[in-house]
């Protein structure tokens, strides 16, 4: 049996530890990329493990474009090692940071921090990978509920999600005659320790969220994976260039 395989960057913690979980349930093998957090990284291999799949953990820092080159060399080599395979089948761009700062305040450094990783990052890490992603493959980029609503402090990070929604229609038109087909997911306010955990940790912006959402409440990681999950199984195919957007009914 032909096991399908995805990658999930930033995939040792938060949403990205939650997707590649939710995807692993669903029968998918799942290579996780981390930063720094090695420990966290080999616990979500162990989850996927326990789950009867396969899976590997790889350092990827989506900062540094210098280094996707070798990241692919590192990918080939898994799936041909774990998997006796050439290619991998679903891309997750997920990883990310948050820097909330005033416009008038927000240094040029902390910009490019956020447009190498969101931006710069999904754009070179999907291009470098392209050779070894299965024709008929599915690519989900990361947005923001903050690309169609604001909040202060947000314009420079909501900045480059934009830039993702405006990218993917582009990767739809050119990836489309390889049977690729690639959507945005956009979150609402999550509680992860994305953003310093101030949306889980702080009990006031929870309840903010929380007043300002139809359901109710704020997100939570379980109500993201699912999803993502769910938009690379094949009844999900003719699904394409849309942004999707997972927040409750925040902000209507």
């Amino acid at each position: 049996m032909n096991r399908k395989i995805a990658i999930v960057t930033g995939g040792s913690r938060g949403l990205g530890k939650n997707t590649a979980l939710k995807l692993a349930e669903k029968g998918i093998d799942v290579i996780v990329t981390y930063h720094t957090r090695s420990d966290d990284a080999k616990a979500v291999v162990a989850d996927i493990e326990k789950l009867g799949r396969r899976a590997v953990a790889l350092q990827l820092d989506v900062s540094s474009s210098k280094t996707f080159s070798q990241f692919a060399v590192h990918v080939q080599q898994a799936l041909q090692h774990l998997w006796q395979r050439a290619t991998f089948d679903f891309l997750i761009n997920n990883a990310g940071q948050g820097i909330a700062a005033p416009f008038a305040e927000l240094t040029e450094e902390q910009f490019d921090q956020l447009m190498n990783t969101h931006l710069k990052g999904t754009f070179f890490l999907t291009q470098r990978l392209l050779h070894l992603i299965s024709d008929g493959g599915r690519i989900i980029n990361m947005s923001s509920g903050l690309t169609r609503f604001s909040f202060p402090g947000y314009s420079a990070y909501a900045a480059m999600k934009g830039g993702i929604e405006v990218l993917t229609k582009y990767m739809v038109k050119e990836l489309g005659p390889r049977g690729i087909s690639v959507n945005v997911v956009a979150p609402g306010a999550i509680a992860t320790d994305f953003g310093d955990g101030s949306v889980r940790d702080n009990p006031d912006i929870n309840n903010f969220i929380g007043s300002q959402t139809a359901l109710g409440r704020a997100g939570v990681p379980d109500d993201i994976g699912c999803v993502i999950a769910a938009l690379v199984a094949d009844d999900m195919r003719w699904v394409n260039a849309q942004r999707i957007e997972i927040s409750g009914g925040m902000l209507l």
